[in-house]
């Protein structure tokens, strides 16, 4: 158990040691993934120091039985592992709606709610010499309402972003 708090100890003094890399100031593109039924996000990364930014997400869902969108913003802090490889870690939270209208079994289901959500961020990136961006990356959500069957959704996605 000691060497277990202890490594854990001497990893989390390595993270913030850790030289970061400069970000690029803004980066636009998309983050394409389950995202608990929503698909495909526009997202958005503005830099807010050496190695901090915010993201901001966009996802949406369009289908025969069912509506939806959603807002993230995510405050991530980003190291440097090595040449154009980065890791980086956040929190945050948004907003979602979703409506739906289907029949099944002779039965009509009709219903449209509102929701918050807390989330967590880890991830890999590669900045290429070009102004284009590469992202790997696990977002766990935790839902506040009663009307979604489930109070938590993991997310692995894919990124890829223009950097300007």
């Amino acid at each position: 158990m000691k060497k277990l708090i202890l490594s854990a100890i001497m990893l989390v003094g390595l993270a913030f040691t850790a030289q970061a890399q400069e970000i690029s100031k803004n980066a636009i593109g998309l983050r394409l993934g389950d995202n608990d039924g929503f698909g495909g996000e526009i997202t958005y990364q503005r830099a807010l120091s050496d190695n901090n930014r915010l993201e901001l997400d966009l996802g949406w869902r369009n289908s025969k039985d069912v509506d939806a969108i959603k807002l993230a913003g995510l405050y991530q802090w980003v190291w440097n592992i090595d040449g154009g490889f980065n890791w980086y870690a956040g929190v945050g939270g948004g907003l979602a709606n979703s409506s739906y209208d289907y029949n099944r079994g002779g039965q009509r289901y009709d219903d449209s709610y509102t929701y918050l959500f807390a989330a967590g961020d880890i991830g890999i990136e590669y900045n290429f010499d070009i102004p284009l961006l590469l992202s790997l990356d696990f977002r766990p959500e935790v839902y506040f309402t009663d009307k979604v069957n489930k109070d938590f959704g993991p997310d692995i996605a894919l990124g890829i972003k223009y950097q300007f």
